[in-house]
């Protein structure tokens, strides 16, 4: 397949364009700094005045851009996690509705925050009632924007990503560094669940959704498994090797971090069910195999 995607240089998004590149699919990468990249026989790199009658004939549309979380949330960091998703999204449509020939897919990413927090509530593809704080509007305007794909005929999917695990990027190395460092401890009262996906799967998943014509609308991009804040550390600890004994208090978060700080001290139960259903096999779909598998290949 011809596959138009963004957020290819990222953590998640390198990992998926090598695996497309292996399974013979020719990249069209949109990047901000297409003009230092190199071309290859599989990726080919373009700039965001790119326009439809520049492009080959394209099969799918993958979107992974946008602004990352991470960072003191001021009112110019929130614009920014907002404009930067919509922009580049309806950027995307705008593309794709100027095609002559229209993709097969669109997989247009997204994040469990659409589901707002919980600490007693599972939440699969079936909830349709949003969360009521600012990730939650995020995601619900980013999905909107995206769904003008399915006005065009399109088949749509947003993957609503938990926390990506892995060793060189993503939350993993923030999350396991006190724990190596022997000041692990769960953080505030440690009951908020942590919804996680070893980014293996999160790629095989994306690849799954893209070959797979029973995926579309929304799909939870999460392992079987989420745990508790506090079970999660109480693992990582077991499998370093290391204490687990500093608690520290929600409030050392909110006056560190300030409204970021909801990402660290508040959760949400999130199921994949809709890949379950349609019979999708997780490489590691517990948190002792993935752990153990981060731990065995950080010196890699």
């Amino acid at each position: 397949m011809n596959i138009l995607i963004t957020g290819a240089t990222g953590f998640l998004g390198s990992k998926l364009a090598v695996q497309l590149t292996n399974l013979n699919h020719k990249l069209y990468i949109l990047s901000r700094s297409a003009e230092k990249k190199s071309n290859t026989s599989h990726m080919t790199f373009l700039n965001y005045e790119t326009t439809a009658n520049e492009l080959p004939k394209i099969d799918a549309v993958i979107n992974l851009a946008g602004e990352s979380l991470f960072g003191y949330w001021t009112k110019k960091k929130k614009e920014m996690i907002l404009t930067s998703r919509i922009r580049v999204t309806k950027y995307l449509v705008q593309l794709m509705e100027d095609m002559k020939e229209k993709p097969r897919v669109f997989i247009s990413g997204s994040a469990v925050g659409y589901y707002g927090m919980s600490e007693d509530v599972m939440y699969t593809e079936a909830t349709t009632q949003p969360g009521n704080d600012f990730l939650a509007s995020v995601v619900r305007q980013w999905e909107a924007e995206a769904s003008y794909a399915e006005n065009m005929g399109i088949r749509t999917v947003y993957t609503r990503f938990g926390v990506l695990l892995g060793n060189d990027g993503g939350a993993f190395p923030l999350m396991s560094l006190p724990v190596k460092l022997y000041t692990g401890g769960h953080l505030s009262d440690g009951e908020q669940w942590l919804s996680w996906i070893h980014v293996q799967d999160a790629v095989k998943l994306i690849t799954f959704c893209l070959e797979n014509q029973n995926m579309e609308g929304a799909v939870n991009v999460t392992a079987p498994t989420p745990k508790r804040n506090k079970d999660f550390i109480k693992k990582a600890a077991q499998i370093y090797k290391r204490p687990n004994w500093l608690h520290l208090p929600a409030v050392f978060f909110y006056l560190a971090l300030g409204e970021m700080a909801q990402l660290l001290v508040k959760g949400q139960f999130v199921y994949p069910q809709k890949a379950l259903e349609q019979d999708f096999i997780f490489d590691f779909p517990s948190l002792d195999q993935t752990l153990s598998d981060l731990k065995n290949n950080s010196s890699k």
